[in-house]
């Protein structure tokens, strides 16, 4: 009797690990990896230096107010060179209606984001109109989110034709602004997640941008400069809504 019970003893053992291994879906983690390895090298392609890189468990987050995330779609085409922006549209489908969720934890400032919207959407010429909504489908979400001191947002680049999901708003952060800044704020977040990046990204340390056809130079004006929550330009630049017009027309 033993010696039938050892051989079938082993059979059990070896069904068992054998089935808990077939249930595990082969590849998944080495496909997340891969995804998140070409995310980081779309990020270097874009010119942003490594020590402006903070990588946590979902994203990266690029100069503390630019949110990766890891799985994203990375765009197929090569950045263009000429612009101040990703490579990265929202397609002129989607440009035209972006749904903006306000979550219950920024209603506080639903004052601010309608002001923020309203100087995307007055752009004469510019296909990009922002619809704030507090229910319903959605393609954006700006959520208060505690991003730690001296950071007051954090906006998504577009993928797949997409406008980024996302914008953070550090509510603690920017509660002593006035309301102009905090729309400001806003305002900034926004254009992120519509593919522009910081005018001003060579003076901090960017490694590569050139400004969008038409359009070149620093602008001190510009609302999009990055550093500058709480004391930066509060409504968009001339050279901001040209640029604006340049790539969605």
């Amino acid at each position: 009797m033993k010696n039938m019970l050892f051989p079938l003893l082993l059979l059990i053992i070896c069904f068992a690990a054998c089935k808990k291994s077939a249930d595990v879906p082969a590849g998944e983690p080495q496909t997340t990896s891969d995804n998140a390895k070409k995310v980081l090298a779309y990020i270097h392609e874009l010119g942003f230096p490594s020590d402006k890189i903070v990588e946590n468990a979902n994203e990266f987050i690029v100069e503390e107010d630019i949110i990766f995330p890891k799985n994203m779609e990375v765009p197929k085409e090569k950045v263009r060179p000429e612009q101040y922006y990703t490579g990265s549209l929202v397609s002129a489908t989607n440009v035209t209606n972006i749904r903006l969720m306000v979550d219950a934890s920024m209603t506080s400032m639903l004052s601010e984001i309608n002001s923020a919207a309203a100087q995307w959407n007055a752009i004469s010429g510019c296909s990009i109109n922002w619809t704030v909504v507090t229910s319903g489908a959605y393609d954006v979400i700006i959520v208060n989110s505690n991003l730690g001191s001296g950071v007051c947002g954090q906006g998504t680049f577009p993928s797949g034709g997409r406008a980024g999901s996302t914008i953070r708003i550090n509510k603690t952060q920017i509660a002593g602004n006035s309301f102009a800044q905090r729309a400001r704020t806003i305002c900034h977040e926004m254009g992120h997640n519509v593919s522009f990046r910081h005018t001003n990204w060579s003076a901090i340390g960017e490694s590569s941008a050139t400004p969008v056809p038409g359009v070149g130079g620093t602008d001190a004006a510009s609302l999009m400069n990055g550093g500058q929550c709480g004391s930066g330009a509060t409504t968009l630049s001339t050279k901001d809504k040209q640029a604006a017009v340049a790539l969605y027309p």
